[in-house]
């Protein structure tokens, strides 16, 4: 199983990023995936997850801004992220994992990908 994510970068505050994540390996259609963010100095937090049957879920910090789709076609998974804030700042990681059920704790995910940095200037 292999993760590929891109699309990180350096925007102000207000701006717009897309991120992607491509994934390879996967046996089975459904599959969770997730993208998680950890800034310096903090823990991995969950920013948002699609499951197996296509729900979604949001961290509160970023619901309204952000939205997490999948194109099970291509098995990519994107990240829009809109209205950025400097607190969005952080290295973003794409995580999956076989099933139908996940959440928004990383201690879920088994596959991972190496990351992509996001930093947003104010």
């Amino acid at each position: 199983v292999q993760l590929v994510e891109s699309g990180g970068g350096s925007v102000q505050a207000g701006g717009s990023l897309r991120l992607s994540c491509a994934a390879s390996g996967y046996t089975s259609s459904r599959y969770c995936m997730g993208w998680f963010r950890q800034a310096p100095g903090k823990e991995r937090e969950g920013v948002a997850r699609i499951n197996g049957i296509g729900w979604e879920t949001y961290a509160d910090s970023v619901r309204g801004r952000f939205t997490i789709s999948k194109d099970t076609a291509k098995n990519t998974l994107y990240l829009q992220m809109n209205s950025l804030k400097p607190e969005d700042t952080a290295m973003y990681y794409c995580a999956a994992r076989e099933g139908i059920r996940c959440g928004l704790d990383s201690h879920e995910y088994d596959d991972w990908g190496q990351g992509t940095q996001v930093t947003v200037s104010s």
